[in-house]
């Protein structure tokens, strides 16, 4: 992603700045994917692995990238809290 745009990007509820995924997030985020274990805020499944994603400063929230688009939609982000449950 390209870093200009990263610098300008913000999670739609809060307005605090995203950072790329780490790689071990992605990794941890698609092995829980693949064991159909991830919901998003709306309550759906997730149910296609993620290429990438945009983490919210506080670590909450999962934004999904897709086809190389951020889909910034509050209802869409992956609250990353069932990662560890």
């Amino acid at each position: 992603m390209d870093a200009r745009l990263l610098k300008m990007l913000v999670c739609p509820e809060d307005r605090t700045p995203l950072d790329l995924a780490e790689p071990q997030l992605m990794d941890r985020l698609n092995r829980a994917v693949a064991a159909r274990q991830v919901r998003n805020r709306s309550g759906q499944l997730v149910e296609r692995r993620l290429e990438a994603g945009l983490v919210r400063k506080d670590g909450a929230v999962l934004y999904p990238v897709i086809d190389g688009i951020p889909s910034l939609l509050v209802d869409e982000a992956i609250p990353l809290a069932q990662l560890e449950e």
